[in-house]
């Protein structure tokens, strides 16, 4: 097989040259660094007055405060299914807010029926990808937990995982799955020592590193080619143009 010689000489005539933009070292060079405390929000699939996943949250929450954070929980209760309400909904709003307001994540979720619960899949439905000329996801760092019921399980962190790339979240390596969650915690709903624990502390360490690496850096490491090319002006209304709008 013929193989075009190296370096390349033939080309590259379908970029446009005016968006391309070659990543440096330098562009990652933070002018001047972020003074406030690195903001967290930590949001629960569950509702249940004994909630083993709001315990974890909890953990997740103290870990991250210890590490110099600032966190702030949203607790779903009288948060409407996604479409049975408008997003002007208070509930909705607060948590839109939130969003907004952190630079990392914790997605924390019970598995039930093999998955993640309906509780959590509404929270993270009711979160635009963008919002006018903002995106309350886009950039932020993620982490994912989950607790069963029974033997340890992966299925509802793998959603989580799927869900926070699709939110073009930066979704961490380390992840925490606690089985037999009501052996874990003690009847004030702290988690017990040991392993589970552990991994815990490894995954909050691991977000807060990410957090502090990315969170300046976050617009420049979400820039696209391809949306700097859909934000020129021809480019919108051409767009426009096939869909109908601008027509008489």
């Amino acid at each position: 097989m013929d193989k075009p010689q190296q370096p390349f000489a033939d080309g590259i005539p379908n970029l446009s040259e005016a968006h391309f933009a070659v990543p440096t070292a330098e562009r990652l060079q933070v002018p001047a660094a972020f003074t406030h405390a690195p903001r967290f929000l930590i949001l629960y699939g569950s509702l249940r007055a004994r909630s083993f996943s709001r315990f974890l949250a909890y953990e997740a929450a103290r870990l991250l405060e210890a590490m110099g954070g600032e966190v702030r929980l949203f607790h779903a209760h009288g948060l409407p299914l996604p479409d049975d309400a408008t997003a002007d909904h208070p509930k909705v709003q607060e948590l839109r807010r939130l969003s907004i307001w952190s630079e990392g994540q914790v997605w924390v979720s019970p598995e039930r029926h093999g998955n993640l619960t309906g509780v959590m899949k509404s929270q993270i439905d009711w979160l635009p990808l963008s919002e006018g000329s903002v995106r309350p996801t886009q950039g932020r760092t993620l982490a994912v937990m989950q607790v069963s019921g029974g033997s340890q399980s992966f299925n509802a962190v793998n959603s989580l995982r799927v869900l926070g790339r699709w939110m073009r979240m930066i979704t961490i390596p380390n992840q925490s799955s606690v089985p037999m969650a009501y052996e874990a915690f003690d009847d004030a709903g702290r988690m017990k020592p040991g392993p589970l624990y552990d991994r815990v502390v490894d995954v909050c360490e691991e977000l807060m590193k990410f957090t502090l690496l990315t969170r300046e850096r976050a617009d420049y490491l979400v820039d696209r080619y391809s949306e700097r090319k859909e934000r020129e002006p021809e480019r919108l209304k051409a767009v426009a143009a096939d869909i109908g709008f601008g027509k008489r």
